[in-house]
């Protein structure tokens, strides 16, 4: 299952991890949010112990979102050594999100 991640865990979750970290930054009112969820929910099965696959609801959690620069949801960050690394906006494939992944591990 994918993590929640909240402006209070962000730090431990993410940036203080030796992992590739996997955002999606949604909402609950977001219908392409729902579209790429399960994708999500797969990717955090697959690749639990080898990336943080997390999300991060902009309506809570505002704190994480303006610190990106979020401005569009769905909006998914690759972040690895604390640094965005990749990103993809807007709907996407579960392949196009899983070959972004892969590129970074």
């Amino acid at each position: 299952m994918a993590l929640e991640i909240t402006d209070n865990n962000f730090e431990e979750t993410v940036i203080n991890q030796d992992k590739v970290a996997v955002l999606d930054f949604w909402a609950d009112w977001c219908g392409p949010c729902k579209v790429i969820a399960p994708f999500i929910e797969e990717l955090a099965q697959e690749y639990d112990g080898k990336a943080v696959i997390g999300k991060v609801n902009v309506d809570d959690n505002g704190g994480v979102a303006i610190k990106y620069g979020i401005r569009n949801i769905p909006t998914v960050l690759f972040i690895k050594d604390g640094k965005v690394v990749d990103k993809q906006v807007g709907a996407a494939s579960k392949s196009v999100l899983e070959e972004k992944l892969k590129s970074h591990l």
